[in-house]
């Protein structure tokens, strides 16, 4: 090796050593886990955020003012904010300096005096840079920056397992959404931003740049907050909702791909009325339903979903073609697992995911029937269960993912259904959706709510008149499997369930006798079905139970 390389190649390990640290933190680039006293005695009700976005430099540079109630009596405001991005200047009620800390990416903030429970706060933070570019979107998120065909940036933003606070100030914790929220985002010509909520204006500046300004009018999960930014062009429709009314549905796509887009755009329109049949009208008919073509597969921002798909059917699929995008389906799922209902705490996020993933199964059912639905369900096995689907313990967004928590979810539903029957199962997820038929025709933001496992699980139990504690505890709080054991002798078929946890399981099986299907009942001691010699036994022939299948 010559000298000079051998100089280089020190140079660039002593860079990276300056460097690594920074990302080595991993508490500024996680969201969620336990709630800091300090932001557990707030509760934010508004944010409004004013940014220039750079294209060139790769920089932001903004302010964003937080509103608040104050719960219990606080001296120090703290907000999360990457440590890659600098404060400025912090101000309360838009003139009174403040000073403040800003390390391992929380931003301490003195307010000069206690404030009291019920009093309010204005904090306006100062503050730009260069943010943390997305090694990996959508999952390691921060700001991607790229180019579209003819040399136009194409810029996208992705923070839902490290929080918004890689790009803005906030109090990055699932359970506080803030009850509604502006953004003015400025870029240079010809440039479109494509944000969350309505667009209540587009601003020539002198400068030849442009400000959009939009406005989020529902409670809002604040890794949701988005940007989407190139040289857009818009498809436009609306639809009609189950509601009444209709509402507008916005697609928005690289003007090379204008004609894909345009082919596309009758299938959200399909998918957005799949939804609301099944699940109650579309949540946010207020704003808009929108989606906006990115660099990444893509991700739920509220009312203006990321679609990187590729106008490809196959790219959430492992490849399969199951006759529609499902990358789109998946994605518009979580307008309502998600972002009309969303989990308290991470631990939770099943029914984000896990929801979701059994959405494209119920469409597949009514694509290809039951035949094509079980298909589906096959499709999504191969998870290991060595991770609790909804552990019982606050945690992390990086560590809940962990889990299997969309594909055994979706099985933990498909099994639910068979357990409780097809009504039953289907009125319990329209009102883990909308509670009440009231609730279905509210647009106020009152529609959006905050729910875990165990509101689920009353649901279920009130729906089907069944008490369903042990299925829960079984399946979503553990990660092992129950095991269905089973042996043949004397004529007698012997089925007998071995729990992985000290409840008893008293699933039904179905048994399949020379096609004759029937439903056995199978209490702790175990459950006998007479057979004959020669009898063609099948145990459990759709595959209904998620389990696992052992001799005794």
């Amino acid at each position: 090796m010559k000298r000079s390389d051998l100089f280089a190649l020190t140079a660039f390990f002593f860079a990276l050593l300056l460097v690594v640290p920074m990302y080595a933190q991993v508490e500024v680039y996680n969201s969620g886990g336990e709630l800091m006293p300090e932001q557990a005695a707030f509760d934010v009700k508004f944010y409004d955020l004013q940014l220039r976005v750079d294209p060139s430099e790769k920089a932001i540079s903004g302010t964003l003012r937080v509103e608040a109630e104050v719960l219990s009596p606080l001296k120090t405001f703290v907000l999360q904010l990457d440590n890659l991005l600098r404060v400025e200047e912090i101000y309360e009620n838009s003139r009174e300096k403040r000073s403040f800390r800003h390390k391992d990416g929380l931003l301490y903030i003195d307010l000069g005096q206690e404030k009291p429970a019920g009093s309010n706060l204005n904090i306006s933070i100062v503050y730009g840079g260069k943010p943390r570019v997305a090694p990996n979107p959508p999952w390691d998120g921060g700001f991607t920056w790229t180019q579209t065909a003819d040399g136009q940036p194409w810029i996208a933003t992705s923070c839902q397992l490290i929080g918004a606070d890689v790009w803005w100030p906030c109090k990055d914790h699932v359970s506080d959404e803030p009850d509604s929220m502006a953004l003015h985002i400025e870029v240079p010509q010809p440039l479109v931003v494509a944000s969350n909520g309505v667009l209540r204006k587009v601003e020539q500046l002198p400068s030849g740049n442009r400000v959009y300004h939009w406005n989020i009018l529902n409670p809002i999960n604040i890794y949701n907050v988005a940007l989407n930014i190139a040289p857009y062009r818009l498809i436009e429709g609306s639809l009609e909702s189950v509601a009444g009314g209709s509402f507008p549905v916005m697609f928005y796509v690289l003007p090379e791909d204008f004609e894909k887009g345009q082919q596309l755009f009758p299938e959200i329109l399909d998918h957005l009325r799949f939804f609301e049949a099944l699940l109650g009208p579309y949540p946010f008919r207020n704003e808009k339903y929108g989606v906006a073509q990115t660099p990444h597969l893509g991700m739920e921002h509220q009312t203006i979903i990321a679609y990187g798909a590729g106008f490809k059917n196959t790219s959430m699929t492992r490849g399969n073609d199951w006759g529609f995008d499902a990358l789109h389906h998946h994605e518009l799922s979580h307008e309502w697992w998600g972002n009309l209902v969303t989990n308290k705490d991470w631990k939770d996020m099943w029914i984000h995911e896990g929801f979701g993933t059994y959405m494209q199964a119920l469409y597949v059912e009514q694509l290809k029937g039951t035949e094509g639905y079980h298909r589906y369900m096959k499709s999504l096995l191969g998870f290991k269960n060595e991770r609790a689907v909804a552990p019982k313990e606050i945690t992390s967004s990086k560590d809940i993912y962990q889990s299997p928590i969309y594909a055994k979810g979706a099985w933990i539903l498909h099994t639910l259904r068979f357990l409780v029957g097809e009504e039953a199962f289907f009125q319990s997820l329209r009102t883990m959706a909308y509670p009440t038929a009231d609730a279905e025709q509210r647009t106020d933001g009152s529609q959006v709510r905050q729910v875990d496992t165990e509101d689920f699980v009353k649901i279920c139990e009130e729906v089907s008149g069944k008490e369903l504690s042990w299925f829960f505890e079984v399946y979503t709080y553990q990660p092992k499997l129950p095991t269905l054991k089973h042996s043949m002798l004397d004529n007698q078929l012997f089925l007998q369930w071995e729990s992985p946890v000290n409840v008893p399981f008293p699933m039904p099986v179905e048994v399949s006798v020379n096609g004759q299907l029937r439903t056995v009942a199978v209490p702790p001691g175990g459950a006998t079905v007479k057979i004959r010699a020669g009898d063609e036994v099948v145990i459990d022939p759709s595959n209904k139970i998620l389990k696992h299948l052992a001799k005794q």
